[in-house]
Protein backbone atom coordinates (compact mmCIF):
# COMPACT_ATOMS: atom_id res chain seq x y z
CA UNK A 1 0.00 0.00 0.00
CA UNK A 2 1.28 3.10 -1.08
CA UNK A 3 0.62 5.23 2.22
CA UNK A 4 3.14 7.72 1.44
CA UNK A 5 1.17 9.51 -0.86
CA UNK A 6 -1.07 11.07 1.90
CA UNK A 7 2.10 11.87 3.89
CA UNK A 8 3.43 14.19 1.08
CA UNK A 9 1.51 17.38 0.86
CA UNK A 10 2.71 18.04 4.43
CA UNK A 11 6.37 18.17 3.43
CA UNK A 12 6.78 21.59 1.99
CA UNK A 13 7.50 22.98 5.89
CA UNK A 14 10.25 20.37 6.04
CA UNK A 15 12.27 21.78 3.84
CA UNK A 16 12.77 25.15 6.17
CA UNK A 17 14.87 22.29 8.68
CA UNK A 18 17.41 21.33 6.30
CA UNK A 19 18.83 25.05 5.76
CA UNK A 20 20.63 24.71 9.06
CA UNK A 21 23.87 23.21 8.70
CA UNK A 22 25.51 24.95 11.18
CA UNK A 23 25.10 28.17 13.26
CA UNK A 24 28.29 29.36 13.07
CA UNK A 25 30.99 29.30 10.39
CA UNK A 26 33.35 26.44 10.37
CA UNK A 27 36.23 25.97 11.69
CA UNK A 28 38.12 24.74 9.12
CA UNK A 29 36.21 26.58 5.77
CA UNK A 30 34.57 23.62 3.74
CA UNK A 31 35.12 23.45 -0.16
CA UNK A 32 32.60 25.41 -1.81
CA UNK A 33 30.59 22.79 -3.38
CA UNK A 34 29.08 25.03 -6.31
CA UNK A 35 26.75 23.08 -8.58
CA UNK A 36 29.77 22.61 -11.13
CA UNK A 37 31.54 20.84 -8.28
CA UNK A 38 28.41 18.36 -7.93
CA UNK A 39 27.85 14.84 -10.20
CA UNK A 40 26.11 15.19 -13.10
CA UNK A 41 22.65 14.62 -12.21
CA UNK A 42 22.76 11.50 -15.03
CA UNK A 43 21.06 8.23 -14.07
CA UNK A 44 21.98 4.60 -14.34
CA UNK A 45 19.90 3.43 -17.29
CA UNK A 46 16.35 3.61 -15.74
CA UNK A 47 14.54 0.34 -17.29
CA UNK A 48 17.47 -1.68 -16.24
CA UNK A 49 16.92 -0.36 -12.37
CA UNK A 50 13.53 -1.15 -12.88
CA UNK A 51 14.41 -4.95 -14.14
CA UNK A 52 16.66 -5.75 -11.47
CA UNK A 53 14.85 -4.13 -8.01
CA UNK A 54 14.05 -6.09 -5.60
CA UNK A 55 10.97 -6.53 -3.30
CA UNK A 56 10.59 -3.82 -1.19
CA UNK A 57 10.85 -4.86 2.71
CA UNK A 58 8.98 -4.44 5.99
CA UNK A 59 9.47 -1.68 8.13
CA UNK A 60 12.27 -1.92 10.14
CA UNK A 61 14.22 1.35 12.09
CA UNK A 62 17.69 2.22 10.72
CA UNK A 63 20.78 2.33 13.17
CA UNK A 64 23.77 2.99 10.67
CA UNK A 65 24.09 4.48 7.69
CA UNK A 66 27.66 3.46 5.83
CA UNK A 67 28.77 5.29 2.48
CA UNK A 68 31.89 3.54 1.50
CA UNK A 69 33.12 5.78 -1.14
CA UNK A 70 33.50 8.51 0.63
CA UNK A 71 34.34 6.97 4.25
CA UNK A 72 30.83 7.71 6.02
CA UNK A 73 30.06 5.12 8.56
CA UNK A 74 27.62 6.41 11.73
CA UNK A 75 25.19 5.67 13.79
CA UNK A 76 22.01 7.69 13.14
CA UNK A 77 19.46 8.82 15.47
CA UNK A 78 16.05 9.41 15.28
CA UNK A 79 14.37 12.88 14.02
CA UNK A 80 11.12 14.12 14.29
CA UNK A 81 9.19 16.82 14.25
CA UNK A 82 9.63 20.47 16.43
CA UNK A 83 6.68 22.48 17.38
CA UNK A 84 6.33 24.19 14.27
CA UNK A 85 6.24 21.69 12.28
CA UNK A 86 9.78 21.34 10.86
CA UNK A 87 12.00 18.29 10.40
CA UNK A 88 14.40 18.50 13.49
CA UNK A 89 18.18 18.13 12.72
CA UNK A 90 20.89 16.18 14.14
CA UNK A 91 22.41 18.65 17.00
CA UNK A 92 25.85 18.09 16.42
CA UNK A 93 27.89 16.98 13.62
CA UNK A 94 27.90 13.92 14.02
CA UNK A 95 25.67 11.54 13.77
CA UNK A 96 23.46 11.43 10.65
CA UNK A 97 19.46 10.82 11.58
CA UNK A 98 16.48 9.50 9.95
CA UNK A 99 13.52 11.04 9.70
CA UNK A 100 10.96 9.24 11.04
CA UNK A 101 7.78 10.11 9.17
CA UNK A 102 8.96 8.56 6.47
CA UNK A 103 9.18 5.24 5.19
CA UNK A 104 12.21 3.33 7.08
CA UNK A 105 15.06 2.67 4.93
CA UNK A 106 14.04 -0.93 2.17
CA UNK A 107 10.20 -0.03 2.47
CA UNK A 108 7.94 1.57 0.11
CA UNK A 109 8.75 4.98 -0.33
CA UNK A 110 11.36 7.60 0.42
CA UNK A 111 13.31 7.05 3.46
CA UNK A 112 15.53 9.99 4.07
CA UNK A 113 18.63 10.65 5.72
CA UNK A 114 20.52 14.04 6.68
CA UNK A 115 23.11 15.19 8.19
CA UNK A 116 25.26 18.19 8.49
CA UNK A 117 27.89 19.08 6.46
CA UNK A 118 29.89 20.78 9.08
CA UNK A 119 30.24 22.42 12.91
CA UNK A 120 31.39 24.75 14.97
CA UNK A 121 34.42 21.92 15.96
CA UNK A 122 34.85 20.90 12.23
CA UNK A 123 34.11 18.78 9.17
CA UNK A 124 30.36 16.75 9.81
CA UNK A 125 29.51 13.13 8.99
CA UNK A 126 28.47 14.57 5.23
CA UNK A 127 31.36 16.39 4.99
CA UNK A 128 31.94 14.87 1.08
CA UNK A 129 28.45 13.99 0.47
CA UNK A 130 28.50 16.12 -2.65
CA UNK A 131 31.68 13.66 -3.81
CA UNK A 132 29.71 10.19 -4.13
CA UNK A 133 29.26 9.18 -7.62
CA UNK A 134 26.27 7.09 -10.08
CA UNK A 135 26.41 3.86 -8.67
CA UNK A 136 28.43 3.92 -5.58
CA UNK A 137 26.50 1.74 -2.68
CA UNK A 138 25.36 2.87 0.76
CA UNK A 139 24.27 0.53 2.90
CA UNK A 140 22.04 1.02 5.86
CA UNK A 141 21.87 -1.57 8.82
CA UNK A 142 18.67 -1.73 10.50
CA UNK A 143 17.35 -3.14 14.34
CA UNK A 144 15.64 -6.67 12.19
CA UNK A 145 19.43 -7.32 11.50
CA UNK A 146 19.05 -6.72 7.94
CA UNK A 147 21.46 -3.99 5.98
CA UNK A 148 19.58 -2.96 2.96
CA UNK A 149 21.57 -1.44 0.12
CA UNK A 150 21.34 0.82 -1.88
CA UNK A 151 22.94 3.01 -5.47
CA UNK A 152 23.68 6.29 -5.89
CA UNK A 153 21.21 7.04 -9.37
CA UNK A 154 21.78 10.87 -9.32
CA UNK A 155 23.42 13.67 -7.28
CA UNK A 156 22.25 17.06 -7.49
CA UNK A 157 22.44 20.49 -5.29
CA UNK A 158 19.99 22.85 -5.40
CA UNK A 159 19.58 26.72 -3.85
CA UNK A 160 17.66 26.34 -0.63
CA UNK A 161 14.77 28.35 -1.65
CA UNK A 162 14.16 25.53 -5.02
CA UNK A 163 14.88 22.92 -2.82
CA UNK A 164 12.96 19.64 -4.68
CA UNK A 165 10.25 18.98 -2.29
CA UNK A 166 8.43 16.77 -4.86
CA UNK A 167 11.65 14.63 -5.85
CA UNK A 168 12.89 14.24 -2.13
CA UNK A 169 9.61 13.50 -0.01
CA UNK A 170 7.04 12.48 -3.06
CA UNK A 171 5.91 9.22 -3.90
CA UNK A 172 7.35 5.98 -5.38
CA UNK A 173 7.02 2.98 -6.67
CA UNK A 174 9.88 1.49 -5.22
CA UNK A 175 12.32 1.57 -1.95
CA UNK A 176 14.21 5.02 -2.49
CA UNK A 177 16.30 6.63 -0.43
CA UNK A 178 17.67 10.42 0.07
CA UNK A 179 20.47 11.49 1.67
CA UNK A 180 20.56 15.32 2.45
CA UNK A 181 23.33 17.90 3.43
CA UNK A 182 23.89 21.69 2.93
CA UNK A 183 26.12 22.82 -0.07
CA UNK A 184 27.22 25.78 -2.03
CA UNK A 185 28.92 28.66 -0.02
CA UNK A 186 28.90 30.18 3.28
CA UNK A 187 26.48 33.01 3.35
CA UNK A 188 27.28 35.01 6.95
CA UNK A 189 25.25 37.31 6.45
CA UNK A 190 22.42 34.47 7.31
CA UNK A 191 24.47 32.00 8.68
CA UNK A 192 24.08 29.07 6.65
CA UNK A 193 25.24 27.79 3.30
CA UNK A 194 23.33 29.01 -0.14
CA UNK A 195 22.61 25.26 -0.97
CA UNK A 196 21.40 21.84 -0.23
CA UNK A 197 23.16 18.35 -1.56
CA UNK A 198 20.46 15.95 -2.36
CA UNK A 199 22.12 12.23 -3.39
CA UNK A 200 19.13 10.02 -4.60
CA UNK A 201 19.48 6.17 -3.83
CA UNK A 202 17.59 3.17 -5.05
CA UNK A 203 17.43 -0.21 -3.14
CA UNK A 204 19.58 -2.56 -4.69
CA UNK A 205 19.94 -5.93 -2.32
CA UNK A 206 17.36 -6.41 0.68
CA UNK A 207 20.03 -7.18 3.72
Amino acid sequence: MRWWSGAAASTTVLVVALTACTTAPPVAPAPTRSAAAVRPTASVEASTIASQRPPVMAASAPVRVEIPAIGVDSELMRLGLQDDGTMEVPPAGFPAGWYDGAPTPGELGPAVIAGHVDWTTGPGVFYDLAQVSVGDEVRVSRADGTTPVFAVTAVEEHPKDEFPTAAVYGDLDHAGLRLITCGGDWDGSVRHYTANVVVFAELVRPG
